[in-house]
């Protein structure tokens, strides 16, 4: 239980497991399909994908499984089990090769080689809760795309709560990306924030 003081009041706020949401998925409490993510203990809701945000997901999603074949699975919003508390959904995730291609159980923070948020208006959630989170948990690398801010902010070096090593590069500057984790493999960044002219 987490308590909170309300006044003369001690309010209860009750911390859920990893596997205690599971059961609720099993059992119908919560329902399959639920958009929410568990943040330390904390179900949180996650807000509805506008256009912008559904499709540089898509763009991203494209552009990282031509570079990756068969080297990676490219997971699209799908659960990573940080902790016992924590299983958020990243917009993006580059995974570790598995045999039973992550049936039997979410990946674990050892199985992700790079993690994607893309942020349209949840930017200041991003730095502030998710940002730590995965830094917390040992997320090698991390990519921040800021949609109205036209950039992308790459995260290594996990230290603590944050990340030893941050840069920043704006659209026009994109180009190709090598990734850390995997030698070799380029991924096109060119004209990642340009918007298809209406036919």
């Amino acid at each position: 239980m987490l308590d909170t003081v309300c006044g003369n009041l001690r309010l209860n706020r009750r911390r859920f497991s990893v596997s205690e949401v599971a059961r609720m998925l099993e059992t119908s409490v919560l329902q399959e399909g639920s958009r929410f993510e568990l943040i330390d203990g904390a179900l949180i809701e996650m807000a509805a994908a506008g256009s912008r945000h559904a499709g540089m997901v898509k763009r991203l999603n494209r552009r990282l499984f031509q570079a990756v074949g068969s080297r990676a699975v490219v997971a699209v919003q799908d659960p990573v089990q940080l902790d016992a508390y924590s299983q958020p959904e990243p917009d993006l995730a580059l995974l570790r090769p598995r045999a039973d291609d992550y049936f039997r159980a979410h990946p674990t923070a050892a199985e992700v080689l790079l993690l994607v948020e893309v942020a349209d208006s949840s930017l200041p959630y991003d730095l502030t809760v998710k940002l730590p989170l995965y830094a917390h948990a040992g997320i090698a690398e991390l990519w921040l795309v800021d949609l109205p801010g036209r950039t992308l902010t790459v995260y290594r070096h996990p230290a603590g709560s944050s990340f030893a090593e941050q840069h920043t590069t704006i659209a026009a500057d994109l180009d190709e990306f090598r990734l850390t984790c995997l030698p070799g493999v380029v991924v096109p960044l060119a004209g990642l924030f340009d918007t298809p002219e209406s036919p």
